[in-house]
């Protein structure tokens, strides 16, 4: 199997968007370029500020969904590497103290 990637780009607008892909750098140059996604291309220029290698394709895809379902904070969190916040923002906000 091919392995792939899960990725966040900031956008300029400050913006995050969430794909996948099976060729990162390529995809990337696809986004800068304003050749990638309707929501990257109108928010130009983006920058990767995270990727995450995956079994393959399908992994990537149902990783990509469960983020781009999250909140930003909780984003953020995965973005700095911010494990403790993360599993806090995972709890619902009436188990949170």
């Amino acid at each position: 199997m091919k392995t792939a990637w899960v990725y966040i780009l900031e956008c300029g607008d400050g913006s995050y968007y969430t794909g996948h892909t099976t060729n990162l750098e390529r995809r990337l140059a696809e986004h800068q370029a304003g050749e990638g996604s309707d929501w990257t291309k109108r928010r130009l220029p983006v920058k990767l500020v995270f990727s995450q290698e995956m079994p393959d394709k399908d992994q990537a895809f149902l990783a990509e969904w469960q983020i781009k379902k999250w909140s930003r904070a909780k984003k953020e969190a995965l973005i700095t590497e911010d494990w403790d916040m993360l599993r806090w923002l995972a709890k619902k906000p009436k188990f949170r103290s």
